[in-house]
């Protein structure tokens, strides 16, 4: 043998015995990793309210404990303010900045409380016994605004007779909007008055700036596809009178008034409305006139702050494709938090469409993002893939941002492995652009296991986001245990603009498969991935294109069908979005037979031959574990190597820490049985 052979050979079992003694990163570390969101700068900016998430993993608890911290600019310790076995969340500041508002179940059923910033106990606002879903404080802080269903005696009193029985699209019961004034009347009380009396969903709300006005977003229901039916009304507080503002065949909504008082700021869709995530900002003036489209740049698919700051990739309505956060104080400006490829960034758009940066990390993403209520100091949680979140705040007229949290500190000091931004071209020649997490210790030269991990969405998308965070896919032990891992964002993911993010439509399976295989084989060229030890996983939309996988190649020596699609057709007459595929193939299934078809991995499944691991929850309506049975039980019967874990209660993903640490460690079993 030659000398540079044996060279290698023995270099590569000296990395390879290196990483082996270092202690790594684990699944176990991951629940310890701290979630922060809803960072929300008081008024004047020098105070910042935000949540911070921890596991709570006991013999009988599993659970996810939020609890409300009030972090100062001027460096102090930051303050816990709410405590105890009930957590708290959503956080706002009282225009005053005197209290910070939250929502809390402490009293058995979620209501409103509040606490001053100075500190004692907690007041509660509301006795409510309904559903509460938001609040939202009036501008003169005289009033606060409810989102919420009141309870239905009858169907309770069905329920514990055993006669709760449903009728589909019977009656289906909406949220509607409830006043109440900030402070109590002589009798102690706050009386609490329904403000509309037609039959809405609604979805969201704004204050108009003299508090005389609400508008809203209504819907015809409250089911999950009914976004796409979204209209814009407002309604006088006085006297509940109600004026549509926008009611069309496309989605309107999300609506946020100008602090002058001159637009309503509002999101629209095309007619009829996309699941793929295309919208537009659209101004309406409060005095009259014809509304106009603000230019935005990016993604072309912006939605407003808090739509969804989870950490699952999943079919979801409306995925967020950048953020509006609301409008600066000289209501001359939008703010935005927007990302490009793979990290965020927080910029401004004047009304006539000209952008300026006004915060750029080189690297990381920003979740949680919000504006004060003066437009002066907008608050973020931001992390990257070698560092932990925590929350930051900075004054948009200068200066960089200020970090508030110690949520993290304590953290292991672990290498985590390298994480870089890679790009390759597809078999048509269109580039795409994809992250690689090397090993621990990777040494150039030295060809590893390779893990394909594929998110969901579609239109979702991997950012550079913290590796060593909690969630489907421990990515900092995969790198621990001497495995890279290639998360692509093939076709169909955000972040790329509108023609991007369309460009799976009637083909899912089609050129978003060579993608993802053609970013393998880059990686394979690299010197880094070893082609004989390669596995693919994915969450959803990640599970379809997983289970896809398998039925077109047999290069994958193991894979991970998470929540996964694997009949088009079944998945579009169970699933509670029946709207979504009809979009994105262009039709009905009656109507679309052959390409619902053909585009199914269970259309393809004779022959498979990778061991596959096929992980769903019970209670998925997004993704009815149907699909995995169908996949399960066509596999098994070829005798193909499979097995199949059911987790009870669970819907579309993990929501208690027990489960989310389980999933984690089955994938990391699953590699070791197979790749090594």
């Amino acid at each position: 043998m030659k000398l540079n052979a044996l060279l290698l050979i023995f270099t590569s079992l000296l990395w390879v015995a290196t990483a082996l003694a270092q202690e790594v990163w684990t699944p176990e570390i991951s629940l310890k990793v701290q979630g922060i969101n809803d960072v929300v700068p008081s008024p004047d900016g020098r105070l910042v309210a935000y949540t911070q998430t921890r596991a709570v993993v006991e013999s009988e608890k599993s659970e996810w404990l939020s609890h409300i911290f009030l972090g100062q600019t001027n460096g102090i310790q930051p303050l816990q303010l709410t405590r105890g076995e009930i957590g708290a969340g959503s956080p706002a500041f009282s225009p005053d900045g005197r209290f910070v508002y939250f929502l809390s179940a402490r009293s058995g059923k979620q209501n409103l409380w509040r606490i001053p910033v100075s500190g004692g106990e907690s007041e509660k606002v509301t006795d409510w016994k309904g559903v509460l879903d938001a609040f939202k404080v009036s501008r003169d802080g005289l009033w606060i605004a409810l989102i919420g269903a009141e309870p239905s005696e009858k169907e309770e009193k069905a329920r514990k007779e055993k006669r709760d029985w449903r009728v589909m699209d019977d009656d289906p019961k909406g949220s509607s909007i409830w006043l109440l004034p900030a402070t109590v009347d002589s009798a102690g009380h706050r009386p609490i008055r329904r403000l509309l009396s037609a039959s809405y969903h609604v979805a969201n709300i704004d204050w108009s700036p003299d508090s005389k006005s609400i508008a809203f977003e209504h819907r015809p229901d409250s089911g999950e596809d009914s976004w796409t039916r979204s209209d814009l009304s407002e309604v006088e507080t006085a006297n509940g009178k109600v004026r549509d503002l926008a009611v069309t065949g496309a989605a309107e909504g999300e609506p946020q008034y100008s602090p002058d008082g001159r637009f309503l700021m509002y999101m629209r869709t095309p007619d009829p409305a996309r699941w793929a995530g295309q919208e537009e900002v659209v101004l309406l003036p409060v005095g009259g006139g014809v509304p106009r489209v603000v230019p935005t740049p990016f993604d072309e698919g912006p939605t407003i702050a808090g739509l969804w700051d989870g950490f699952y990739p999943s079919l979801i309505p409306r995925m967020a494709m950048g953020v509006v956060l609301g409008w600066a104080s000289d209501s001359q400006r939008l703010l935005f938090a927007g990302e490009k490829g793979t990290h965020f960034l927080l910029y401004a758009v004047s009304l006539d469409g000209r952008t300026t940066a006004a915060y750029a990390p080189q690297r990381g993403i920003l979740r949680g993002a919000r504006l004060n209520a003066n437009g002066t100091h907008v608050g973020f949680s931001q992390e990257s893939p070698g560092e932990p979140p925590e929350a930051f705040v900075m004054n948009l007229s200068g200066g960089p941002p200020a970090r508030v949290s110690l949520a993290n500190s304590d953290l292991p000091k672990l290498s985590m492995g390298v994480t870089k931004k890679i790009s390759w071209k597809s078999k048509d020649g269109l580039e795409i652009e994809g992250l690689l997490t090397l090993p621990v210790g990777y040494g150039s030269g030295n060809r590893v296991p390779l893990v394909l991990v594929i998110h969901g969405g579609p239109m979702s998308y991997f950012n550079e986001s913290f590796v060593g965070n909690h969630g489907i896919y421990p990515l900092a032990t995969f790198a621990g245990k001497g495995y890279a891992v290639l998360r692509p964002n093939i076709r169909g993911s955000g972040g790329y603009g509108r023609t991007f993010r369309l460009a799976n439509l009637n083909d899912w399976g089609g050129k978003d498969y060579e993608d993802l295989m053609a970013g393998v084989d880059s990686v394979i060229t690299m010197g880094v991935a070893d082609p004989d030890r390669l596995a693919v996983m994915g969450w959803s939309y990640g599970g379809y294109m997983t289970s896809w996988v398998i039925t077109q190649t047999k290069r994958f020596k193991a894979a991970v069908v998470g929540a996964g699609v694997t009949n088009l057709w079944s998945f579009d007459g169970t699933t509670d979005i029946p709207g979504f595929l009809p979009d994105y193939f262009s039709g009905e299934p009656w109507d679309k037979f052959e390409a619902y078809y053909k585009h199914s991995a269970m259309a393809h499944v004779k022959g498979v031959t990778t061991p596959t691991l096929i992980l769903h929850g019970e209670a998925d309506l997004r993704v009815p574990i149907s699909q995995g049975y169908e996949l399960y039980n066509a596999l098994k019967r070829q005798g193909v190597t499979t097995e199949m874990v059911v987790y009870p209660r669970m819907a579309h993903g993990p929501s208690d820490p027990k489960f989310e640490l389980d999933i984690m460690q089955r994938h990391l079993e699953w590699l070791e049985r197979y790749l090594h």
